[in-house]
C-alpha cells in the first residue's frame, strides 16, 4: 500500500503559540468532511488542536482501501497496519466506523478512536475538540492527554464522583 503525504512547512506552530496541542486525524474522502470509515478512508486530515486554535499539519493519502461494506479484496491482505503506522503520533482518530481488529491496533499504537455516526464538516470536528479542551475535559480525554504527556496524568483520587 502506497502512502502519500502532503505537509505544510510552517515555523509558527499552534502548540508554541497557545500551549500544548493534541494531534487529531479525521477520516475523509474529500478533505472537507469527516465522511469515511477507517478502512475505506482514502485520506486522513491531521491537525494540531488547542482550546483556542488549530493548525493543519498534513494530509495522509492511501491508494488501496477497503470498501465500506467491510469486504476485503483478499484474505490476509493487511490494509490496517500501514494506516496505523502512517498515523503514528496522532492522539485522537475520528472515523465514521472502525472494526474491532483495526480499533485494537489503533489503541495499541496510542491513538484513541472516536466513532461519529453522521457526516460532519472538519471544522465542526475541530470545534468539538476545542470545546472539550476548554474548562475541564471529560475523564477519557484527560486520560489521553496524560498518556500523551500534554498534562499531568490524572489519578483516580482526582476524579469527581457522581
Amino acid at each position: 500500500m502506497n502512502v502519500r503525504r502532503l505537509q505544510l512547512i510552517d515555523d509558527q506552530s499552534v502548540a508554541s503559540a497557545t500551549g500544548p496541542a493534541i494531534r487529531i486525524a479525521i477520516a475523509t474522502q474529500d478533505m472537507k468532511r469527516l465522511d469515511a470509515h477507517f478502512g475505506s478512508a482514502r485520506k486522513f486530515a491531521v491537525f494540531d488542536v488547542t482550546a483556542d486554535a488549530s493548525s493543519f499539519i498534513e494530509a495522509v493519502g492511501f491508494d488501496d482501501v477497503s470498501d465500506e461494506g467491510g469486504k476485503h479484496k483478499e484474505d490476509g491482505d493487511d490494509r490496517i497496519t500501514p494506516k496505523v503506522d502512517a498515523l503514528k503520533g496522532v492522539h485522537l482518530l475520528f472515523v465514521r466506523a472502525i472494526g474491532g481488529p483495526a480499533a485494537a491496533k489503533v489503541v495499541r499504537a496510542g491513538m484513541h478512536p472516536i466513532k461519529v455516526a453522521d457526516v460532519q464538516p472538519i471544522d465542526e470536528v475541530i470545534g468539538r475538540v476545542q470545546t472539550m479542551l476548554k474548562g475541564v475535559p471529560p475523564p477519557w480525554l484527560r486520560k489521553v492527554l496524560g498518556q500523551a504527556g500534554l498534562i499531568a496524568k490524572p489519578s483516580f483520587a482526582e476524579e469527581e464522583m457522581p
